[in-house]
């Protein structure tokens, strides 16, 4: 059963007017807490999220400390693709690692299919147990995007410009395709879990997919997304699509059978609107601005928020993760000030 006391975030999301503007952080699991800190000491980040009542607690930290209008399932976007498999490592200070990259059709062919219940029992327990327990605000699941994937898997980890993965689906679109049939059926199984779980809103993050031009993007990225989102529709749960550098995709991403557009600071919301962007739109503050004084944070914080007033549909987030160096002070702060201002206009 659910205990959910705020909702607030949920009526944002399907473009419903609330009495403030709702916020939570990517990445807000994790990274600059000092809680979290002393359990990495002990533990991986596989390690954490393969115990249900530590991943459970890592997850709604930031709710507790910060006051966000949302918990986000603490994971990664790797952690579905042994259980196809694929070969992951995260090494600390590089990342995700693939020991078996995807180099052609073969390989893609030998790759399998996800069952969840049997497969990540350990997330969907830490989900029920968050849902039925522990969190007063809704919990956000998510998964990986194709393309980004894709990019891990094919490179063989991070890539600055993900040449052999865009060689690979110029070059062989039959063996593109296979992988990214096979990259969709996991998401779908994936996050039909997730939901049925108990997460009331996901997110999948195409973090890399700003690294093709739009016409690639219509071929080879569009009709997949399309069937994602088409097939988890089912579920009536707010559905949001992020990238980072996708500002030209912007329009492309409003086809889509979404709910929610996520920006990155690199375009403003006035922008997205101008562009043609209907959606209701989350971001989109700099992370590097947390890192400046508290005046300059003030300022660009409730210019984003003037703006998404101004034009409606709006979700306060940063356009990035939180990165490590940010003061956890900082966030609780951030998250005073966002609800008190839009409260206040």
């Amino acid at each position: 059963m659910s205990i959910i006391k705020n909702d607030t975030i949920i009526k944002a999301y399907q473009g419903e007017e609330t009495d403030y503007t709702p916020a939570w952080f990517m990445r807000q699991a994790g990274r600059s807490q000092p809680e979290y800190r002393a359990l990495k000491e002990k533990y991986s980040l596989f390690e954490i999220t393969h115990q249900p009542e530590l991943c459970a607690y890592v997850t709604r930290l930031p709710v507790e400390n910060y006051g966000t209008d949302a918990a986000i399932l603490y994971k990664d976007i790797m952690s579905p693709l042994p259980y196809i498999g694929v070969d992951v490592e995260i090494k600390s200070g590089i990342g995700p690692v693939i020991h078996n990259p995807i180099r052609n059709l073969q390989d893609v062919e030998k790759l399998g299919v996800i069952n969840p219940v049997s497969d990540v029992p350990y997330v969907l327990d830490t989900i029920r147990l968050l849902t039925e327990e522990q969190l007063e605000v809704p919990l956000i699941g998510f998964s990986g995007a194709p393309f980004t994937l894709a990019s891990y898997m094919i490179e063989g980890g991070p890539s600055k410009n993900y040449s052999k993965t865009k060689a690979l689906m110029y070059r062989e679109p039959e063996t593109w395709f296979a992988l990214m049939d096979k990259l969709s059926d996991m998401i779908i199984s994936y996050v039909d879990a997730q939901v049925e779980a108990g997460a009331k809103a996901i997110q999948i993050f195409d973090s890399w997919v700003g690294s093709l031009n739009a016409e690639d993007y219509r071929v080879f990225i569009k009709p997949v997304m399309t069937r994602i989102f088409s097939e988890l529709r089912r579920h009536e749960v707010p559905l949001i699509t992020f990238g980072v550098g996708a500002r030209h995709l912007l329009l492309e991403w409003n086809d889509l059978p979404v709910d929610v557009i996520g920006l990155d600071w690199r375009t403003s919301i006035n922008e997205a609107r101008e562009m043609g962007v209907t959606k209701v739109v989350q971001g989109n503050l700099d992370p590097a601005i947390l890192l400046s004084d508290w005046q300059t944070i003030e300022q660009r914080t409730k210019q984003i928020l003037d703006q998404g007033m101004q034009s409606g549909k709006h979700v306060f987030n940063l356009g990035h993760g939180v990165t490590p160096d940010i003061e956890p002070a900082t966030l609780k702060k951030l998250t005073e000030l966002v609800h008190n201002y839009s409260k206040q206009k």
